[in-house]
């Protein structure tokens, strides 16, 4: 594939930071380093580190590996974490494109908003579920882009929808080169996107040379067996950016993620992080990376299937409560069969944002109300439509 197609003018004038580039060389055993910047590790009052699990298992962070820790590190991530993530992804997606590579960022968010600045030039048309993550919407609000909606159901991203545009699309204006989605557990609609539908999407970016960025942070938290299938499962091509993250199995605090696909984009991923954070936390990532050693995949996957069926719980703790009290009411919902959201529409409600902040506060009930979910310029009709909406998280 042609990735320079797909990248921004301002990703392509980046270059490798000179300085990051020798940062893997420190550690060459014998090696000499007068140029790093490293500071003197002797002036760092910590020496190792116990970490208690909630089970009363523990493991030591030694001081060789606290050495590490707590010094500089390479941009992509420490080498030993990177190589159990890219094993794992080989695990458990088995991506067809062997050839991908993976880098470690301050959470998938901030590896999410590198890959959007390094694919979108003035003027570019961005594919997005209708309706998506306000905080990439966030981010989006920011660039100089324009947004293009998809349509979603109950069984998640309407393959008819995203065909119907590519296929009409005006050609005197540029032709979307990307497509964002959240296929599980969708943020705000808890909705996931089907096996056979992921197969069609696949296919139309084949059609239409299109990049699917796969924003995945509630993969593991499907309350069904067996998991759906990821785009990355079904990448032939390299077209896929993959994004995962351990905030919402181990700790949203630790600021850990990981984005997976085409060297030449992950590649920018890096430059962008060398001029700006230089590399995600090293403490961090060793206490992810000895935790992961100790547990191994098989023991992960039983963590996370636990915190699958904790929320699991909480969603049927929830729906009961809603079926009590709103069945037969104004309110719609479908169940979600995997996160932590429920969409609800409330017929008759024409300003869900001001039952929110107005009645719903004076009762102490915080909820997302549906306009912020949505583009801002979008049609009058699309934006009434999801003033009928309110996120509730589980």
């Amino acid at each position: 594939m042609d990735y320079d197609y797909f990248l921004s003018e301002v990703s392509k004038a980046r270059q490798p930071s000179p300085i990051r580039a020798l940062v893997p060389l420190v550690k060459t055993p014998g090696m000499i380093s007068l140029g790093a910047g490293n500071p003197n590790p002797t002036s760092f009052p910590f020496k190792s580190m116990t970490v208690t699990l909630n089970d009363g298992q523990n493991y030591t962070i030694a001081e060789d590996d606290m050495a590490d820790a707590l010094q500089y590190g390479p941009t992509p991530g420490l080498p030993a974490l990177r190589e159990w993530l890219h094993n794992f992804q080989n695990t458990i997606h088995e991506p067809p494109a062997k050839s991908f590579d993976l880098c470690v960022g301050t959470g998938s968010q901030d590896l999410l908003a590198k890959t959007l600045e390094a694919l979108i030039s003035p003027g570019d048309y961005v594919l997005i579920e209708n309706p998506t993550y306000t905080g990439t919407l966030a981010f989006l609000r920011s660039q100089p882009c324009n947004l293009v909606e998809v349509e979603t159901d109950d069984q998640g991203l309407v393959p008819d929808s995203l065909y119907s545009i590519l296929d009409n699309w005006d050609h005197t204006q540029r032709f979307p080169k990307i497509l964002y989605t959240v296929p599980v557990g969708g943020n705000p609609t808890g909705i996931s996107t089907t096996f056979e539908r992921k197969q069609q999407i696949y296919a139309y970016a084949q059609k239409f040379n299109i990049l699917i960025l796969e924003d995945d942070p509630y993969y593991y938290l499907q309350f069904n067996s067996p998991r759906i299938k990821s785009y990355l499962s079904m990448d032939t091509d390299g077209r896929v950016v993959r994004f995962d993250s351990m905030s919402k199995l181990l700790s949203a605090g630790i600021r850990i993620g990981w984005a997976t696909g085409p060297a030449p984009i992950i590649d920018r991923i890096n430059m962008h992080t060398q001029a700006t954070n230089l590399h995600p936390s090293s403490l961090a990532q060793m206490v992810i990376y000895k935790l992961l050693e100790q547990w191994g995949v098989d023991q992960f996957l039983k963590h996370a299937d636990s915190v699958a069926s904790l929320y699991k719980g909480k969603r049927d703790n929830f729906l009961a409560c809603a079926d009590k009290h709103l069945a037969g009411t104004c309110a719609q919902w479908v169940v979600p069969s995997a996160g932590m959201f429920v969409w609800i529409k409330l017929d008759g409600i024409d300003d869900t944002k001001d039952l929110i902040h107005n009645k719903a506060l004076e009762k102490k009930v915080l909820a997302i109300p549906g306009e912020f979910t949505g583009w801002p310029v979008a049609s009058e009709a699309a934006r009434l439509y999801d003033d009928h909406f309110i996120k509730a998280t589980s």
